[in-house]
């Protein structure tokens, strides 16, 4: 059973590339009690590609989900705050 809810949402634009992508996870319940760790990501306004992780402990879930995010944090990505906004911290 999931005890947190946990959700993200993290861009990457570089003009100077031509580069606008997002990055989202999020880690949900399945019907038989596991989590599953759904990733999805690809160009900012397209559809993107989508992969899940199943685990049977909710812990091994957060593991991952905290290793991509720092992962994705050093490669540039940062929170939207605003339309035309991206944080990087």
């Amino acid at each position: 059973m999931i005890m947190q809810p946990y959700q993200l949402y993290i861009e990457r634009i570089d003009a100077t590339k031509n580069m606008a992508r997002y990055y989202a996870m999020s880690i949900e319940p399945t019907l038989f009690g596991q989590a599953c760790l759904v990733r999805r990501w690809g160009r900012i306004g397209a559809s993107g590609q989508k992969l899940v992780h199943y685990f049977q402990h909710e812990q091994e879930a957060v593991d991952l989900f905290l290793t991509l995010l720092r992962r994705k944090r050093s490669r540039g990505y940062g929170l939207k705050l605003r339309s035309s906004q991206t944080v990087i911290a």
